[in-house]
């Protein structure tokens, strides 16, 4: 296991207690997740509380992009920097961000990745966008898909959570051979799809 960074670890023991408090959440497949070496986390994403909230189901730390308006004060860059998230300006095609995600992976750690892009506001899966499956083949890394499944629709508090964590998917079982367009959005696809195999197992 890579070394976690000390925030990270007091911020956990901390927050573990109140989001078990706030949310009830449940954790299915937790041992899904190897205890060493890289992989790409790949989550629906429902709201602002999901990166805390998948990492409280873990020991290992995640790293996630956040938008580049949350590094502006030096202090909170400091504090969330620690905590594993990384900046990127969203819209702009930021290849600096795609480099840090891929230095991530390389470098054994978890990169987490929203893979429908931005949160549903219905609670509805999106359509996946192919940015995951893009890095995966650039690192030759593979993928583990999670759910957040809420009692309803959204996440509300003092309702029941699930956080499912589903087996890795090698690039062989995403078909991601040639690193083309194509071969980009079926796997995203096929991501996307044991997302949703996942959430109905939870709600089963």
């Amino acid at each position: 296991m890579k070394r976690r960074s000390l925030v990270f670890i007091i911020g956990r023991f901390l927050t573990i207690p109140i989001y078990k408090t706030l949310f009830r959440y449940k954790v299915v497949g937790k041992k899904n997740l190897p205890k060493t070496g890289a992989y790409i986390v790949c989550s629906n994403h429902l709201s602002n509380y999901d990166p805390i909230l998948i990492s409280m189901t873990q020991k290992r730390q995640i790293y996630y992009m956040a938008k580049a308006e949350l590094f502006k004060n030096k202090i909170a860059s400091a504090m969330i920097t620690e905590l594993g998230a990384f900046p990127v300006d969203r819209g702009t095609g930021d290849t600096k961000a795609i480099d840090t995600a891929e230095e991530i992976v390389r470098d054994g750690r978890l990169l987490g990745i929203f893979i429908e892009g931005t949160r549903s506001k219905t609670g509805d899966f999106l359509r996946p966008k192919s940015g995951a499956a893009m890095v995966a083949f650039q690192t030759k890394t593979p993928v583990i898909p999670v759910c957040i499944t809420p009692k309803g629709k959204q996440i509300k508090k003092f309702e029941k959570v699930v956080v499912s964590w589903g087996k890795p998917i090698s690039l062989e079982e995403l078909g991601l051979s040639e690193g083309t367009p194509a071969e980009f959005r079926s796997a995203s696809r096929r991501i996307m799809d044991e997302i949703k195999a996942l959430r109905e197992n939870a709600r089963n």
